[in-house]
């Protein structure tokens, strides 16, 4: 499980385009976000860089709680 810290991820945009990055670079991880404390928690056969750049793809700058 990879917990990552979103600063700018306000809203249910941010979120759709959260789960569609993460999506294209595994098509079978688990997503939960939780916009309140703009974190997001990843259940993936990847690792947490290759998330992070998938994030980053999809503009959005992120880092491991």
């Amino acid at each position: 499980m990879t917990n990552l810290n979103v600063p700018k991820m306000s809203c249910g945009h941010c979120k759709a385009t959260i789960e569609k990055a993460v999506a294209g670079v595994d098509a079978d991880a688990s997503i939960s976000v939780d916009l309140e404390n703009r974190t997001v928690s990843i259940e993936s056969k990847l690792d947490d860089a290759a998330l992070i750049d998938a994030l980053k793809a999809g503009g959005y700058e992120s880092s491991v709680v």
